[in-house]
């Protein structure tokens, strides 16, 4: 939404002026006239006090998805990009796509094309859909090209999902643990320690150790808040620095058993990215510089460069990838095949359904192997605080007896 400030007259002859809000100007104009005001100024006003704030992306992927699904049904039904920006615009929940559709319907009305308007929008419309959407409007296969999309942005969230459904878990149940320990080192031993000190007992070795966290755990709790705030706001913005990103994507590559459910998700993007661009008739090397941008993933991005530079020195695109660690030896065979054949398109596509498929048989494995793994280390940590107290309360009662 924005603000818009008015000088006009109603249907009385009279001066109005004042501010309305609405999500584009055309908009702003309609609702004065319904109000009998026609409007002889209307401009946008400036400002930080006039802006909506939006945290993080202003359109979520499966808002995305669901509007692409939709543009290419209502566009292979026959009905204008006009039309449907309009009635999709009308249709989506999500704020920051209307007031996008909104723009995009405007620079439509103007005379603009799709691609050119949506190229304003770059935080909105990724920068594949725009060079895709721009190769559509030059073929005359612009419905062809939106249900490729259509179908290559569900999948993408589709594999994201399984990725994050796989991982959200530990991450859930970790963070569990870690509120569990916090409280009984800061709240119950404690408690323990003050009664041990009245009794004046011998105290073993392993229990100071845990009063003496506990200790320090009360003392100082508003650390465990800051500190790791502090860190994932470096880390944040430590990524803005490319040989500090490539580090950390090479990393989690690394990683025992989640390093390869990484490397095959970045695989299977790439992949079937490629396939989606050269399918739609994209020059190789735009094709691949298209796809450096969109990968997410600085070991991979690196590689396609020099693919690219390959590429343009008339040799393989697969030459880098022999020799690479990330790139198994399934990837270079396929896109070789595919450049001599003619079928690169078809071979990627294939490669990208056969990572997808291992992905969804990792993902499962990993959710039916870290459920007792979490357990027990959790059983652990807990049992063995438990332990610290309860070894120095029997002496004690010993002692009493």
């Amino acid at each position: 939404m924005a603000y818009f400030k008015y000088k006009g007259r109603d249907r009385r002859g009279r001066l109005k002026e004042g501010r309305v809000k609405a999500e584009s100007q055309r908009e702003a104009a309609l609702l004065l006239r319904e109000d009998g005001i026609t409007a002889s100024q209307l401009k946008q006003l400036e400002g930080i006090l006039y802006k909506e704030i939006n945290l993080g992306t202003p359109v979520k992927n499966k808002d995305f998805v669901i509007y692409l699904r939709q543009f290419s049904t209502l566009i292979d039904a026959g009905i204008s990009i006009i039309q449907a920006t309009y009635i999709l615009q009308e249709q989506t929940t999500s704020r920051g796509l209307k007031n996008t559709l909104a723009d995009v319907a405007e620079d439509l009305e103007a005379g603009h094309s799709f691609s050119d308007a949506a190229a304003k929008h770059r935080k909105v419309f990724p920068v594949m859909f725009i060079n895709m959407m721009r190769a559509g409007e030059a073929g005359g296969n612009l419905d062809e090209i939106l249900d490729r999309m259509a179908a290559y942005y569900e999948k993408q969230y589709e594999l994201k999902q399984k990725i994050m459904s796989a991982l959200s878990y530990p991450i859930v149940v970790g963070l569990i643990a870690f509120g569990i320990v916090i409280f009984m080192l800061s709240f119950v031993v404690p408690r323990f320690a003050s009664m041990f000190q009245s009794f004046g007992s011998d105290i073993p070795p392993f229990t100071k150790f845990v009063l003496g966290l506990g200790g320090f755990f009360g003392t100082y709790w508003w650390l465990f808040v800051i500190v790791p705030v502090l860190l994932y706001g470096i880390y944040r913005y430590s990524l803005t620095n490319d040989t500090f990103a490539y580090y950390v994507d090479y990393t989690k590559m690394r990683i025992p058993f989640f390093g390869t459910l990484v490397q095959k998700a970045a695989l299977a993007r790439m992949t079937r990215t490629l396939s989606s661009l050269f399918n739609s008739s994209v020059p190789v090397l735009e094709a691949v510089q298209i796809t450096e941008r969109i990968v997410e993933n600085k070991v991979i991005e690196q590689e396609l460069q020099k693919s690219r530079e390959s590429l343009e020195s008339g040799e393989s695109m697969t030459i880098p990838f022999q020799n690479h660690w990330a790139f198994p030896s399934l990837v270079t065979q396929m896109i070789s095949v595919g450049e001599k054949t003619g079928a690169l398109d078809q071979m990627l596509s294939k490669a990208a359904d056969f990572y997808e498929k291992d992905i969804d048989h990792a993902t499962d494995r990993i959710k039916t192997l870290i459920e007792p793994i979490m357990i027990v280390v959790l059983a652990l940590i807990v049992g063995a605080i438990v332990m610290a107290i309860a070894v120095p309360m029997f002496s004690i009662f010993e002692n009493i007896q």
